[in-house]
Formats: C-alpha cells, structure tokens, sequence
C-alpha cells in the first residue's frame, strides 16, 4: 500500500496490532512521518495504511510477530519474521486469562481452547462454555429480584441488565395532605416522611402552635415553623429600625401573645421594593406599618428578554406581576445548529440555536429523504435493507442479503445476453442499463441517396451521408436537386424553388423566377448582370440588364438620328443592327478624361520610346480601380483602407514566405461590404469566397505565391488625391482690349459657343 516491491523472508518488517497487515520497516517508517498520514484528532498520532487506525508510537525497530525478539533469525523450518517461540499474547475474548499456546505467527491468535463454567444472569443456574466467549447465558426461571419499590419482585424471566422500576399504580398523599396523586409504586420513595410524599405547591395553611395562626409557606416536609408572630420572635417595630425595648420606654404597650399588634415607630418604612433597576432602587414612603409595602408610585425601567430595548413601566404594575415578560419585535438574525437556517425567533435569548426543521435532503440511495432534524454535515446513510438477492441482468452474479438501500447491481464480466436488433458479435459485457450500447461492428451501407456504398461503417448508423449533391430529377422535369445527399423526398416546401432558366424574348437571360411548369414566364424586370466596358477597356462595370438597354437605347437613338441627318443628303442607313440583340449586348461606356489621359501618355511613351512596363505615368495604378469601387471608397473609405492593409498583408506574407498559400478571414459583415472585398481582392488577384448564410456570412481570401501582387497605387491614396484641393486654372497672359471698343474682354471672346445638333430638323 505504500510502496510496490515484494516483501523478502529476510527484509525487516513492521506489523500492524490492528489489521496484522505487513509493511517494510523503511517504508512504513517514511510513511508515518509524510503529511498524509497525520491523525485529524491527535497531533501526534498517525494513521496505519490498511485499517486507518491511528497509532502514536512511530515504528523504530523490526521484532518478531508476537514482540519478544529484535531483528530476528530468519530459519528455514521456521516462519518468516518469527522468532520461532510460543506466542505468549493476552487473546482477544472476553475475561480470558490464558495466554496464546502457539508459536510465534502473523495474525490473530486464535480462540482460547479451554472451557469454563458460567452463570446464568439471574446466577441461579451454570454452563461449561468455551473461554473468553461473549455469549450471555439465560435460563427460564422467574428473576424474583427485590424491585425499587423494596416491596415487590420482579416477575420477569432471566434477563439481562438492571430489572424494570415496579409498575403498580398507587395512591400518594402530598406533605400538607389535602392533594393526592396516582403515580407507579417506589416514585418519591426518599421524599416520603413518614405522613406524604411529595409537594403540592399549596399553602400549607397548618394551624401553628399559636392556634391563631396558619402556615403560609408551600406544602413543606416536617414540622411547620414557629409562628412569626410570636413574642420571642419580634424584637422590632414593623420597619425594623426600632427595637421594642426602646417603644416602652416611651409609652407603648407590651406585647402578651403573637395576636396583639405590633407597635409602629412612626418613621418612613424604607423597605426596598420590588421595582427599580440595579442602580436605583424604590424605597416603602409609608409611615411604619405591618404587612406587604404599598403600591411604588414612580416608574421602572425594564429591558426585554434579549436587553436590545426597554421601556417605561409604573412600579405597581411590576409589583403586582413581579415576574413581567417584555418581549420586543427584533427578529434573532444568528444562525441556527444546522449552519443553514437563521433562528428568526422574537426577543430570542436562547443560547444554542437548535434547528427543529427536518432535513429533507435526498440521501445517497436516491430514493428516500433525511427524516432527521436539520443537521451540520453529510446524512448519515439510508438506513432501509433489502433481504432480496440482487443478481446482474443475466442472473450469473449475485449480491447476497442484507443489500444497503441504493446498492447498484452488481458488475458481470459476462457477455450480455439481451435480445438485439442486429445478428453480429456482441462485445459489451451484461450491464443494468435498459437500452444495451450501440453496436459498433462495420459493415458496408449505401448512403441515404444511394448514390455509393461505403465501407466501414458502424452498425448502429442509419442516415450516412456521401456528401454529394443529390442531382435527382425534380418533377418539374426542369431542375435537379441541389441538396447534399438527403433522406427523405427532394422537395420539403411542396414544389420546386429554383430559379426558371428559360431565355426571356427581349435580352436571352434566364428568367430567374420561381419554377412555374405549365405557365408561360412572369413579364418582370430582368435583373440580370452585365459587365460593360468603354472603347479602351480601362473602365469596367457590371449593371443590371434593364440599365444597360436603357443606355443602349439612348446609344442607338442618337446613332439613328445622325443617320437621318445623312439620309436628307440622299444617303442611304441600315437600321437592322439597332434591333438585333448582339449589338444589345455589347452596349459600351463612354470613355471619361482619364482614358484620354491614358490614351494621350500611351501615344507621349510610344514617341518618346519608353518602356511601358516602368509604368512612368502611372498607368496601371490609375486604370485598375472600377467607377463603382471608386464610389464605395469615397462613401466608406475607413473601411475600404482596413480591408486594403489586411490584403498587402496577406499578399506580402505569401510572397516572402515558404507557403504556397495563405489565407484570412474576415468578420461577418454585410452585402455592401463584401462586394468592396471582392473587387478589392479582384484588383490584387486575390481569390475571395463567401461562406455561411444571413447575418453571419463571411468572406475568406486567398493569396497565391507569385500570382498575387500589390498595384502601384492604392485606392486610399487615390481618393485621398481627388479630395485634395486642386489649384485654380492659370490666368491667361493677353492684353485686354477697351470693352466699349471691344464690346467685351478677349478673353470672352475666345470662348466659343458649341452648336446645338438638332438631330430631327427634317423639313418637308
């Protein structure tokens, strides 16, 4: 127990008393000085492994088993750790004096082989039994023992301890023999003096010796007191300050029996009263007088039973209840017994907060509750036993009677025999459990669209997906299922969602309305997209299919009109390309100033043989933003920069490091957002795909090593550029002219007026 190697015949050893369990000397030695085995209630004491019972002299020697030898001889013929002696210890049965007759050994000694005669309880008949055995003899023979009434016996048989007291009912009188009582034979024996028995808590009202006079004290044994009347007795007048001596002397009358009154001095009484408190005390203002003092008429100060409050009474309400209870309304906030209740009592004075709820707590059975008062600690165990055996479900292992309320069937090492669903191999062993574990044997199972059979599957598995799209026709014969491999039908809402992929007349897209097999399309608005670009291709913009007929339209209007102004000239037009679709389709934008900036330097590095990869007038940094993402980063252009830095983050890591990718995840954020992310990712050739659905769709970019790069410029520093003041328009240096001559400034005069083409001025 406290260490792992075996115990040799010649290594020195150390037995317990208690247990006779054997340890290794060093071992147990190391083990009695560790914290772990101090004693909770002795300081000093330490605690044997096996048994736990606490020992106070620590191990120091290795002797024999019965104690005799130090270190002794390991013999051959003889057992290991004896010292081959008789044994010589006091036996552990009851009043045996013989000692063990066997030689040295481990374990207890044996019972003591001799016999001896024993008394029955009652002493009236004996037995041989064996030697210090703790049997009770008991005969069928009547006690007949003297009872405690000393006038009765006891009627039992033999039986062991202290007879029962006498139950006959008998008839008592008290001291003052006006009460009886009926009470068991013997009570009160010694309060008996010879006329009652006991006290009844009355005046005793005796005529005293004086026969004028009664007993006023309570029902009493003995004698009655002398009258306190008496001549003998009194010596003073009623308040005691004067003696009667001095009362003759001046005048009054001698006292000839204990009727006559008792003279008064005159004075003031100045008995101290029943009422006041501890430091003032009420005094009689009577003039000397006989019997009780008179009613206080001050007031008294009184505390209540828990002294936290007090009040102000009249004295001759203390007087007359001298016993007065004030009890006041603070509620006792300690904590009771139990530890978990307060007391809440009223005025409470009482020392030990006693807990007289019930505990209630479920015990460790799970099935009954602490019936005991509301205690400290944990509940004492269920106390309730079965006599049944408790047997596994397979009835092969069995706990035998008394079973402890709440015991667990018992642990089976066999295989369970329950019925299961399948035929394989059971490999779980009996259990108390109503449902046996899932069956875990592999086998092949088609997964729930039977697209595939996979192998190594657990039983116990149903619903295995392959993790393919299902692709089944749907019954609108139009679509397939999109969902991954499911079981069940294709359509949970009851007919097919998918967008309609039927070609509209007007544009050749789809028409993207929910599947409607049997009707002709819906005429809504196309909400296709469609990328435009300008004639030189630096802008590019993707709009809904509506705007770019539109634009086409006003294109093709403006085409035709010119084309009218030819035909008044004779000349003749084809208009079949203004109504074929192709021409629809490549709708163009219009080239702004930066494409004829572009145009104009590309001619300027053309004539000047420069390179157009050193990329001098900035050509890639300016041409790779869209119109649209220009107009995003003007609108949030705090984001547009944290979404750029994370991307030439990105982008530079992968392109210094080892990887041949990387990616980043960006926050769930709205549409808006991701769009910029997207076409930001686009320009630095940065893969980025949405994942997740509404509100917590993301989007994830992956940068490649050597495909990925940063432009020349980015879009922050480019909006940052248009927003900067731009300088006023030189002034042009010409010498102005009189404007009465001129009839204006030369330089309105430069400027000129555009034409106004009115492209439907055909006369007739």
């Amino acid at each position: 127990m406290v260490c792992c190697d075996i115990i040799r015949l010649m290594a020195p050893v150390w037995s317990c008393q208690s247990c006779y369990h054997v340890f290794h000397l060093n071992c147990i030695k190391k083990w009695a000085r560790s914290p772990a085995s101090q004693a909770e209630d002795s300081a000093e004491g330490w605690r044997c492994p096996a048994c736990q019972n606490v020992k106070l002299k620590h191990p120091t020697s290795y002797t024999c088993f019965c104690g005799k030898v130090t270190n002794p001889e390991w013999q051959r013929s003889e057992i290991p750790h004896s010292c081959g002696d008789m044994c010589g210890k006091k036996r552990s049965g009851v009043d045996c004096n013989h000692p063990c007759n066997i030689l040295c050994h481990p374990g207890p000694c044996p019972q003591c082989p001799a016999f001896a005669t024993k008394f029955c309880i009652c002493g009236r008949t004996s037995q041989p039994v064996r030697c210090g055995q703790a049997t009770v003899l008991q005969c069928d023979k009547v006690c007949g023992a003297l009872l405690n009434c000393a006038e009765h016996t006891c009627t039992q048989v033999c039986h062991s301890g202290a007879c029962q007291p006498c139950q006959l009912q008998i008839e008592q009188l008290c001291y003052c023999k006006t009460t009886t009582r009926q009470v068991a034979c013997g009570t009160d024996k010694e309060g008996f003096d010879g006329s009652g028995h006991f006290s009844c808590q009355k005046i005793c009202a005796k005529m005293l010796n004086c026969e004028a006079h009664q007993c006023q004290q309570m029902c009493h044994r003995g004698q009655c007191q002398p009258c306190p009347r008496s001549v003998t007795l009194v010596k003073t007048c009623p308040c005691g300050q004067t003696p009667l001596t001095k009362l003759l002397e001046l005048g009054c009358s001698d006292r000839q029996s204990c009727s006559d009154p008792i003279p008064s001095c005159g004075k003031t009484c100045n008995k101290p009263l029943a009422c006041g408190s501890s430091d003032i005390i009420h005094l009689c203002e009577k003039l000397c007088h006989e019997g009780s003092c008179g009613p206080c008429s001050l007031t008294s100060t009184i505390r209540c039973r828990c002294g936290s409050k007090t009040k102000e009474v009249p004295c001759a309400t203390v007087q007359k209840e001298d016993e007065l209870i004030f009890t006041c309304e603070k509620r006792c906030n300690k904590k009771r017994s139990c530890g978990r209740h307060k007391c809440g009592e009223l005025c409470c004075v009482a020392v030990e907060h006693k807990c007289s709820m019930i505990c209630s707590y479920k015990l460790s059975c799970g099935l009954h509750r602490c019936q005991e008062p509301c205690h400290r600690g944990n509940c004492e165990p269920c106390w309730q036993s079965s006599f049944d055996e408790l047997t596994c479900n397979c009835g092969l292992t069995v706990l035998y009677p008394p079973i402890p309320c709440g015991t667990k069937p018992p642990e089976c090492k066999n295989l369970c025999t329950r019925r299961h669903e399948c035929d394989h191999p059971v490999f779980h062993n009996c259990h108390s459990e109503e449902k046996c574990p899932p069956c875990t044997y592999l086998t092949q199972k088609w997964c729930m669209g039977k697209h595939e059979q996979r192998s190594n599957i657990p039983c116990h598995l149903q619903d295995i997906s392959c993790g393919l799209t299902c692709n089944k026709a749907l019954p609108c014969e139009m679509h397939r299922c999109r969902r991954i491999c499911h079981r069940g039908d294709c359509l949970t809402e009851g007919s097919c969602q998918q967008p309609c992929v039927l070609p509209r007349p007007d544009c050749g897209h789809p028409c993207s309305a929910p599947c409607h097999k049997g009707s002709n399309c819906p005429r809504t608005t196309c909400t296709a997209k469609v990328p435009l670009q300008c004639d030189c291709g630096r802008r590019k913009e993707t709009v809904v299919c509506t705007e770019a007929s539109s634009s086409y339209q006003r294109y093709a209007a403006i085409a035709m009109a010119s084309k009218l102004s030819d035909m008044q000239l004779g000349d003749s037009m084809d208009i079949g390309q203004f109504l074929s679709k192709k021409e629809l389709k490549q709708t163009r934008l219009e080239c702004d100033e930066e494409c004829a900036t572009l145009e104009r330097n590309k001619r300027l590095a053309e004539a000047l043989q420069i390179d157009s990869s050193s990329d001098p007038f900035s050509v890639r940094s300016t041409s790779v933003y869209s119109d649209s993402l220009k107009e995003d980063a003007r609108k949030d252009l705090k984001f547009v920069t944290e979404v750029e830095e994370e991307i030439r983050n990105l982008v530079d890591l992968v392109n210094k490091g080892k990887q041949p990718k990387r990616s980043h995840c960006f926050p769930p954020m709205n549409r808006e957002h991701r769009k910029i992310i997207h076409d930001l990712a686009e320009v630095y050739s940065v893969d980025s795909v949405s994942y997740d659905s509404e509100p917590k769709r993301n989007v994830v970019i992956t940068a490649h090593k050597g495909k990925s790069a940063c432009p020349n410029s980015t879009l922050t520093l480019l909006i940052e550029r248009e927003t900067t003041a731009r300088a006023p328009p030189p002034i042009a240096h010409i010498k102005q002219q009189s404007s009465k001559a001129a009839g204006g400034s030369t330089w309105s005069k430069m400027v000129k007026e555009e034409p106004v083409i009115d492209y439907f001025d055909v006369q007739d």
